[in-house]
Parts: structure tokens; sequence; C-alpha cells
């Protein structure tokens, strides 16, 4: 098929796209994440505390319940994305499972709040995954579907502030709202009203009927294979977001219990809002920068190599300098390198897609590597802390994972 021949919702785009649309996409994306991160940060931790049985600790009550939303997640993304991509809705491809996504999710997060079991937390965390896993597969997909390649560091920046200025903001709500059940209900108000300009105000490329990929269910999950032997660059560069989104997780996943339990800070939360907060400002100093100025050089590699080294060693901080200090400097500098990570790996991923047809579900599949970390983050951390070290062999293994991860970028051969 030729680039002249495809429907809008197919081609390559080559109009540049305007300050509105991208604020529109970036707050809808930065309400996604607030939906996602005031669980993850402050209320599950404190929930599984809450409502851990005699005996079992609140470590392994948290890593049960992250764990099984992100089996969730690594299912819903690809698999909703595989929707999106067949979507011939006079809205649009994306912009119905927005919808679908972001009132789903606030209803799920609602229902979290009245969990009183870890049963509950279980069904309701996982509630939360699928639901919102189906926006933002359809967010991801607007960037390749709308942005022409040259500005697609630039958008994919804006689209990382916004991530980050989410997860200051879910993270604020959590702590701000006045205990568990108020914050998740404001984290789900959150979600809701930051997708409405987008969804108001932004029509969607509508997808002819005739132009749908095969839509039975074989064939859609047929589709969510994509061979590494043929599409190499994509198998390396999946690695590569796999590998440092990994290290990341490890490090933050038993945040709250650090500072409470190692650090000995008197208000735990209030210390991971502080430690967010600044890492957002060190992101947002370099997210929107680091994807412009790859844009202009016309190079993605060396900015993912770059930013991940920079994040291994704030990460190797909180294993060799466990103070108040330390981790501060660690949030200052692991902003820093997941600024410049988040816009330039998003733009690089959009570059080694196999198929315009396919933009949601491949990028689904690539988005498996910032979910799976999730499932396997608490399979190695618990042993780790409990077992083999502590918290200080923890980060030490987590900023070696994610040095590995950054290395692996120079395996890509398609993209400068």
């Amino acid at each position: 098929m030729s680039g002249a021949a495809a429907p809008a919702a197919l081609a390559e785009p080559s109009e540049r796209v305007g300050r509105a649309w991208t604020a529109s996409l970036s707050l809808v994306n930065g309400a996604i994440w607030a939906g996602w991160y005031g669980p993850i940060q402050i209320l599950l931790a404190l929930q599984a505390a809450e409502l851990a049985p005699a005996g079992t600790a609140k470590e392994s009550v948290l890593a049960w319940v992250a764990g099984a939303g992100a089996v969730v997640s690594m299912v819903a993304n690809p698999l909703f994305g595989a929707l999106s991509d067949r979507t011939t809705s006079r809205l649009g491809r994306r912009t119905p499972w927005i919808v679908a996504g972001v009132a789903g999710g606030a209803v799920a997060l609602v229902l979290l709040a009245g969990a009183r079991s870890v049963a509950a937390m279980v069904v309701g965390w996982c509630g939360v995954q699928l639901t919102l896993n189906a926006a933002f597969a359809a967010v991801t997909a607007a960037l390749p579907d709308r942005v022409p390649p040259g500005q697609r560091g630039a958008v994919g920046g804006w689209l990382g502030a916004a991530q980050i200025l989410g997860v200051v903001a879910g993270t604020g709500l959590a702590t701000a709202a006045g205990g568990v059940a108020g914050g998740y209900r404001a984290c789900a108000a959150f979600a809701v009203l930051g997708a409405l300009p987008y969804v108001l105000l932004h029509r969607d490329l509508v997808l002819p009927a005739g132009r749908r990929p095969a839509s039975g269910p074989v064939a859609v999950l047929r589709g969510l294979w994509i061979s590494p032997r043929r599409h190499p660059d994509l198998a390396w560069a999946w690695l590569t977001r796999f590998l440092i989104n990994l290290g990341n997780a490890l490090a933050l996943l038993y945040l709250l219990y650090y500072l409470r339990d190692v650090l000995r800070r008197p208000d735990p939360g209030g210390g991971v809002l502080v430690l967010t907060a600044l890492n957002g400002v060190t992101l947002l100093g370099t997210v929107v920068v680091g994807g412009i100025w790859s844009d202009r050089t016309g190079r993605r590699k060396p900015f993912v190599l770059g930013a991940g080294v920079i994040m291994a060693a704030a990460t190797g901080l909180l294993a060799g300098w466990q103070t108040w200090t330390g981790a501060l400097c660690a949030a200052a500098l692991l902003g820093v390198g997941f600024g410049v990570f988040t816009s330039v790996d998003l733009a690089l991923m959009t570059e080694v897609l196999p198929a315009a047809a396919d933009r949601a579900k491949d990028l689904g599949v690539i988005n498996i590597a910032n979910s799976l970390p999730q499932v396997a983050a608490p399979v190695l951390a618990a042993p780790l802390v409990h077992h083999l070290g502590g918290y200080r062999v923890l980060y030490a293994v987590a900023a070696a994972i994610g040095l590995v991860g950054a290395l692996l970028v120079r395996r890509i051969r398609g993209v400068a």
C-alpha cells in the first residue's frame, strides 16, 4: 500500500500538529498516569498495610496486588490496541477507547476505595489496570497517527512532561485527599476531567470500514506476536525499554517502606511526595529539551544511552548513600535521565513500528516493556530485601539491570 493511496488514518503524517492538540493529548496522558500512580506511590502501600492478614508481610501483599495488576496490564494494552486499530467508529479509532477506558478506570478506582480485603484489592486494581490501559493504548497510538517523524521527539517530550506531572498530581492527591478512600476518589475525578478537552475539542481520524484489518479473534490474537527475527530493531528497542524500566520499577516499588524502615522518616508518605516532586522538577528540565534536541540532530540512540546511564547512576546512589540527602540527590538525578529517556525513547519506538495499520497494537506490545517490569520487580525485590542483603543490594541490582538496558540500545541498526 503506498502512502498516497492510504486513507488519512493509515498514512504517514506530514502536517505538523499544533500546540492545542499537543496540550490536550498531553493532559489526558497525564490524567491516566495520575490514576495509576496515586495508587502505586501511596494508596496501594497504605491499603496493603491496613488489610494484610496477621502473619503476612505488607510487602508481600503489595507485591501480590501490584503483580496481578501488571499481568492484566500486559494483556490489556496490546489487546485494546489491536481493537483500537480495527475501530471504524465515526468518532475515530482512538477516541472511543479513550472515553471508555478513562470512564471505566474512574469506576474501578472508586470500587477500589471500598475494598475491605486483599482479594477485593486485587480485583479492584486489576480493573484499574484493564480500563486505563485501554485508554493509554489509544493515547500512545495518536502520536504516530498524527505527528510527523521530525516532530515526534518534541511532542513525546510534552507527553513525558505530562506523565511526570500526572505522577506528581496523583501522589499529591493521594496524600492530601484525607485517607485512602478519598485519595482513590480524587484520582478518579482527575482522570475524567483531564480527558475532557481532548475528547470534546479534537476530531480523530476515521478508518474506512473497507480498510479495517482482519477482526476475528484468531486474527487479533495471532497479530499480537511480532517476530524478533523479522523485526530485530523492534526487539532490541523493546528489550532496552524493558530493562531500563525494570531497574526503575525495582527502585520505586518499596520506596515508601525504604523511607519508613531504613531512613526512619517520620512522615514517609510526605517523603515520597517530596522525592516525587523533586524528580518531577528535574525531569521537566530535560524532557522537552531532550526531545527537541533529538529532533534537531536526527538522532535517538545516543540520547537513550546517555539517559539510561544517568538513571543507573541515580539508582546506585540509593545503594551506596542511604541517607535522606542521598535520596534527594538520587531523585534529582533520576529525573534528569528519565526526562530524556521518556521523550526520545517514545520517538525511537514509533520509528521501528512494522505497519501503520497496527500502530496501536504494536505500541501495545512495546508497552508490555512498561508493565512486565511491574510483574518482575516484586518477584525480584521481595527476596532481595528479605533474604539477600536488604535495600542496599536491591538498589545495586536495579542499577546494574538499568545499565545493561542502556547499553543494548546500540544494537538497533535502523535508527540513528
